[in-house]
């Protein structure tokens, strides 16, 4: 899981937009965004800079607690 979705919306930047910046196709950015696809190193570091934030923030788990009844 990761935050690319969260951060783009934050920018106010479609995923048109974000892929442009960057130099992608928005099919990539709508894969990475739904963990079907795993960018390379440079890619993650542009995500991250076009974004404003760090590769720890952006692609860290984020963890769910699970309820058990």
């Amino acid at each position: 899981m990761n935050r690319v979705r969260e951060y783009r919306k934050k920018q106010g930047l479609s995923q048109f937009a974000l892929a442009e910046r960057i130099g992608v196709a928005r099919q990539t950015i709508n894969l990475i965004e739904n963990d079907k696809y795993n960018p390379s190193l440079n890619l993650c570091i542009d995500l991250a800079k076009t974004l404003g934030t760090d590769l720890n923030t952006l692609f860290t788990a984020i963890e769910t607690k699970e309820t058990s009844d």
